[in-house]
C-alpha cells in the first residue's frame, strides 16, 4: 500500500504544503490514503486535473525496484512533471486527431481487452491455492512426463561437401581432447557459430538433447539425423563413425556430455505442476468470458476474404491486403 504521503508528505492532505514538506520516501508502506485524500488535486492541466490518487497508483503499478527511485521529494517532483507532460502530449494528440488513428485505436482495444481479461481472472486460485488433491491427481495421472531418459549434449562440425567432411572426420578422430577439437571446428566449420566468441572446448557446441522419437528432446538448431547420430556413440569424447547428411550439409558429430536418466519425485514436480494448474484455471476464466460474449453478439467471419490474405514472410510484416488493419486486437 502507498502512503498519503505519495508525495511530499500528506498525513494530512486539507493542510498545507509546508506542513506536509517531510521526506515521505520511506514512509510510502506505512499509510494509505483515504478518499478523500485520493481526490485531493496535484495539478490541473487546462480542465484535467491529476490527483493524489492518481499519482499514487502511478507509484503503485510499477515494479518494485523502479519505485525506490523515487523516495527523495525530488524525484517524486520529476513523477510528477512525468505525468503532466504525458497530459499535455495527450491533449495535443486528441486535438489533432491521433485517437482516431487506427494503430491508437487497437492499442486501446488491447487495454480493453487487458482489463476484461484481468477482471475474469479475479477469484482465481494462485499456484500456492491449488489443492495438494489435485496436484497429486495431476502428477499421477502423467508419470511418464517426469521420466527423463539418458540426454546427451553435442558438438558438430559443419561442412559444405562430403569430400570435406570425410576428410575432417578422419581428423576429428584423431583429436586429443576437446581443445584440439575445437581448434578443428574454427578451421574447417561453416557453421557461423563456430567462430563465436566462446572458450575452444566449446566450438561446435549444439546443446542438449534427448533420444529420436522423444518429443521434449527437440532441439531446433539439432536436424533430426544429427540427433539421430549422437545416439550411436558409446562414449564421451567419441565421434560418430560415419558424415551426416542432413539438410544439405555435412556434420561431423562428437559426443560431450552425457546426463544420466531421472525419474523426478512428486516434491520436485510439486512447483512447476502448481504454477501449471493455476494457469489453466486462469484460461478456463478467459475462454469463458469470450464464450459468454459470443453468445451475446453475433459474429461473422468472411472466410473468402479471409482467404486472400497474403503474408510478406521476407518482411516479417504484416498482411499487405489492405484488409482489417487492427485485426489483431480482437
Amino acid at each position: 500500500m502507498l502512503a498519503a504521503s505519495a508525495l511530499g508528505g500528506c498525513k494530512g492532505c486539507d493542510r498545507g504544503a509546508g506542513e506536509g514538506s517531510v521526506d515521505a520516501g520511506n514512509a510510502a508502506q506505512q499509510t494509505t490514503l483515504t478518499p478523500e485524500q485520493a481526490q485531493k488535486p496535484i495539478a490541473k492541466i487546462g480542465d484535467e486535473t491529476i490527483t493524489l490518487g492518481d499519482y499514487a497508483a502511478a507509484l503503485e503499478h510499477m515494479d518494485p525496484f523502479d519505485r525506490l527511485r523515487y523516495q527523495s521529494p525530488e524525484r517524486r517532483k520529476e513523477l510528477l512533471e512525468e505525468m503532466i507532460n504525458v497530459e499535455l502530449l495527450a491533449k495535443e494528440a486528441t486535438a489533432k486527431g491521433y485517437d482516431k488513428d487506427p494503430l491508437a485505436q487497437q492499442e486501446l482495444r488491447a487495454i480493453l481487452r487487458d482489463a476484461m481479461l484481468a477482471e475474469a481472472r479475479k477469484g482465481a486460485p494462485s499456484p500456492a491455492d491449488v489443492p495438494e488433491s489435485e496436484v497429486r491427481a495431476y502428477f499421477e495421472a502423467h508419470r511418464a512426463d517426469y521420466k527423463d531418459p539418458e540426454r546427451r549434449r553435442l558438438a558438430v562440425i559443419v561442412l559444405k561437401d562430403d569430400a570435406q567432411a570425410q576428410a575432417t572426420l578422419a581428423a576429428a578422430k584423431k583429436a586429443e581432447g576437446p581443445t584440439q577439437w575445437g581448434e578443428l571446428v574454427r578451421q574447417k566449420s561453416i557453421d557461423p557459430q563456430a567462430r563465436a566468441n566462446v572458450p575452444v572446448d566449446l566450438a561446435g557446441d549444439l546443446g542438449i538433447v534427448s533420444p529420436p522419437g522423444d518429443p521434449r528432446g527437440e532441439n531446433t538448431r539439432v536436424p533430426e539425423p544429427v540427433r539421430a547420430a549422437a545416439y550411436t556413440i558409446p562414449e564421451i569424447g567419441g565421434v560418430a563413425d560415419k558424415v551426416v547428411p542432413a539438410a544439405g550439409k555435412f556434420y561431423v558429430v562428437r559426443l560431450t556430455q552425457k546426463l544420466a536418466p531421472h525419474e523426478r519425485t512428486y516434491e520436485e514436480s510439486e512447483r512447476a505442476i502448481r504454477v501449471k494448474l493455476a494457469q489453466d484455471k486462469l484460461r478456463a476464466k478467459e475462454d469463458e468470458l469470450i464464450a459468454d460474449l459470443r453468445k451475446s453478439v453475433k459474429v461473422e467471419v468472411d472466410e473468402a476474404a479471409l482467404a486472400t490474405v497474403k503474408v510478406d514472410t521476407d518482411d516479417a510484416g504484416a498482411p499487405n491486403t489492405g484488409g482489417p488493419k487492427d485485426a489483431g486486437a480482437h
